[in-house]
């Protein structure tokens, strides 16, 4: 080949390399255009587990996108209050909040199925039930009328049954008690003789300090010792049978969704994902010190009485049943999650809670003598 061919050949080239270059740029930017969002939590940045799914979740985004698309997180109260962060999202005030469904049961009490019943499924039941048992679709196809699309994004596990000013020796005690609680928890208890009160994280310490409340739950150890809540209620109960699991819900304005491209949108599930088993790991990793410091402090830990479980019980299966009569998008969810929670359930006495029982006691026994 003389010098003449080959140069020619290879501006050719060049050429083309060059115009297959120009037309990439443009189609790249298109399928990865510039997107910046806001997100509201439902919680103070003290909860940093809470909070902190927040900005997990913006930093893995991010990531994923090579800094395309951009969350900037903001907490309870720098945008809208802690409990309106699903209506933020649903007018397109903010593109997405973290939040649990159930602080929105007064509009529908379908909302609760999302985060959790009370006596229902435990942490790794619901997060089967949604992935595996039709509930995110469910969810999803219910959200539709919010204008929100949910994402499984956090989690507490079990919690605890909260902060009391008095002992609560029987069901008798519960008769005119003033409790901040929220979700259906908080309806079962009101039928009880209690009086449910909903009220934001970081709001929670000035109320039982002033006496505007009488009893508090939250969380669990971790979270209800930054909330500094066994200062001013020493009692501490368990179980929280009203969360035995509590998903929180990335809620994404369905509008901003849709306009997302598919890359994006499997962005924000991963990282959702990936948040929730953190939060998890999170908490199971912190609860049992904070518990230990509680106790140490002065805290006294109780377990519920039996009359006030059992009584919880009957009252939330009553509960169900006549929301099951009563309206249909309840009746829809609760024909597919109660066979689900009872076959689980089935599973749960074969193997797992009697592993859990034997391994944990047999933990306790192993303890070196102090």
């Amino acid at each position: 080949m003389d010098r003449r061919s080959f140069f020619r050949k290879a501006g050719s080239a060049g050429a083309a390399a060059a115009t297959a270059s120009v037309l990439a740029a443009p189609a790249i930017a298109q399928s990865m255009p510039k997107v910046s969002w806001r997100l509201t939590s439902a919680y103070p940045k003290s909860l940093d587990t809470l909070f902190g799914i927040s900005t997990d979740v913006s930093k893995r985004v991010s990531e994923l996108t090579d800094g395309n698309f951009t969350i900037q997180p903001f907490a309870a109260g720098e945008i809208v209050p802690a409990l309106q962060a699903t209506d933020a999202v649903t007018a397109g005030t903010v593109e997405c909040s973290h939040t649990l469904s159930s602080f929105s049961i007064g509009k529908d009490p379908t909302f609760a199925f999302d985060t959790s019943l009370p006596f229902g499924l435990n942490t790794r039941q619901h997060i089967s039930w949604l992935y595996y048992g039709g509930g995110r679709e469910l969810v999803n196809e219910f959200m539709k009328d919010y204008n929100i699309h949910a994402i499984p994004s956090g989690n507490t596990g079990a919690q605890m049954g909260g902060w009391y000013r008095k002992e609560i020796k029987s069901l008798k005690d519960l008769k005119g008690l003033k409790m901040r609680i929220a979700g259906l928890g908080g309806t079962i208890l009101s039928r009880l003789g209690v009086v449910p009160q909903v009220i934001g994280g970081g709001d929670i310490y000035p109320s039982l300090e002033r006496g505007t409340i009488d009893a508090a739950e939250f969380s669990g150890p971790y979270d209800d010792e930054k909330l500094g809540l066994q200062k001013v209620a020493p009692f501490y109960y368990y179980p929280g049978w009203w969360e035995g699991t509590a998903n929180v819900m990335l809620a994404v304005n369905l509008t901003k969704w849709n306009e997302l491209p598919k890359s994006y949108q499997a962005a924000l599930e991963v990282a959702g994902s990936e948040a929730m088993s953190h939060c998890l790991a999170k908490y199971d990793a912190n609860n049992p010190d904070a518990l230990y410091r509680l106790v140490g402090s002065g805290a006294q830990l109780r377990p519920f009485p039996q009359d006030v479980l059992k009584a919880a019980l009957e009252e939330s299966r009553k509960l169900y049943a006549e929301y099951a009569a009563s309206n249909p998008k309840f009746k829809k969810f609760y024909d597919n999650w109660l066979p689900y929670s009872q076959k689980q359930g089935v599973w749960a006495r074969v193997a797992e809670i009697p592993f859990d029982t034997f391994a944990s006691s047999q933990a306790q026994a192993q303890q070196p003598a102090k």
